[in-house]
């Protein structure tokens, strides 16, 4: 686990993650995988990567309230549904089979991939302003964090990418702010399960540590290249996104 290989493996694969995971969620796709190559067993894969998604969730989640596009009343609303959700989906996980999810997500994710491909609020100009949200946004933010949140408990990969997703469609929020919020969601679950890998000693710190640093670098590009020109950017990384989930989900079944 110690050998060059294993850290040239993780190294650039958890920047690509970074990178990733910044611009539209998902990075766990790409990470999780890197730790596995690299010869960890699974509780410890799933512990070092844990660690070094949300160092790099960190950086992006504060680039983005430096930068105004995290409203602090919206983000406590999803955070608060997101791990109510999450309460929710792991309790369900244990009646439903993973399977089934598994075999409707190879019918949604093709019509995910083709709503992104036609919605034009994921082509925001770098000179755009973010819209100012209206009354409903709050409710709204609050049903969406909730059932994302449960699909992170039930079943998990994409969940971020499905949340920015809902955030700008239903939910009409810029890319940006709905980036933002993303972040601020997705780093609050972040830190609840890895609080549970640390305490039961399932994270590697050697290589933890390499790919924490390389992620946090992954997450600043990725993270500026959305709050200078957001549509650009966005909708290819989600379509990568949402062809990886279809191949995880291929070569699982």
């Amino acid at each position: 686990m110690d050998s060059l290989t294993s850290y040239l493996i993780v190294v650039p694969l958890l920047f690509l993650a970074g990178f990733v995971d910044s611009i539209a969620g998902g990075g766990g796709l790409i990470s999780l995988p890197a730790y596995f190559l690299a010869g960890l067993p699974p509780h410890l894969a799933l512990g070092t990567n844990k660690f070094s998604s949300t160092c790099g969730t960190t950086i992006s989640t504060v680039r983005f309230a430096l930068n105004g596009f995290i409203r602090p009343r919206l983000a406590l609303i999803c955070v608060a549904g997101a791990i109510l959700g999450s309460s929710i989906g792991s309790r369900l996980a244990l009646l439903v089979a993973e399977g089934v999810i598994a075999k409707l997500m190879l019918v949604i994710l093709p019509v995910v991939a083709f709503y992104v491909l036609r919605n034009k609020k994921l082509t925001q100009k770098p000179g755009d302003t973010e819209p100012e949200p209206d009354h409903t946004v709050p409710w709204k933010c609050a049903v969406t964090s909730l059932l994302i949140g449960a699909y992170d408990g039930f079943y998990g990969p994409g969940t971020g990418t499905f949340l920015l997703l809902i955030l700008t469609g239903w939910c009409k929020l810029g890319l940006r702010t709905a980036a933002g919020l993303t972040k601020a969601s997705n780093l609050s679950s972040n830190i609840a399960a890895l609080a549970t890998f640390l305490l039961t000693g399932n994270v590697y710190f050697p290589l933890a540590l390499a790919g924490a640093a390389a992620n946090i670098c992954g997450n600043y590009v990725g993270s500026g290249m959305v709050l200078k020109d957001a549509g650009r950017v966005v909708k290819p990384i989600i379509i990568l996104v949402l062809v990886l989930l279809f191949a995880k989900i291929l070569w699982q079944g």
